[in-house]
């Protein structure tokens, strides 16, 4: 019997810790592994953009003519 706390599952942990989705893929849900992987991508692009948004905001305040 394979449940919460199998080997299975510590598994799909470990692999959604460091790949959001590649857990879900292992355990052979398909579509919730690619909604999580696509969410992911769509917020690390918008903390991206964030962070760059930051820098220029610093950069520009630091500046001495």
């Amino acid at each position: 019997m394979s449940g919460q706390g199998s080997g299975g599952n510590v598994l799909a942990v470990l692999c959604s810790f460091f790949i959001l989705g590649l857990g879900q893929l292992l355990q052979a849900r398909l579509v919730i592994a690619i909604i999580q992987f696509v969410l992911a991508g769509i917020l690390w692009l918008s903390i991206v953009i964030w962070l760059i948004h930051l820098w220029s905001t610093i950069d520009a305040a630091k500046f001495k003519a």
